[in-house]
């Protein structure tokens, strides 16, 4: 439900469409790699690792 109603309010031909997508995309990928997991990774129990003790 979510992609056709983001389709139909976007502006533009679809090749403006998929550029204005892509370019989404990458902005929250981004968004997440800098902000988002480095503030959750404290909280991950993967950095307990009893490996060699």
């Amino acid at each position: 439900m979510m992609y056709p109603w983001l389709w139909r309010h976007l502006p533009g031909p679809a090749p403006v469409r998929i550029l204005i997508l892509a370019v989404a995309a990458v902005a929250v990928l981004a968004v997440c790699f800098q902000w988002v997991f480095p503030a959750v990774a404290p909280y991950m129990p993967f950095s307990d690792t009893t490996v060699g003790e």
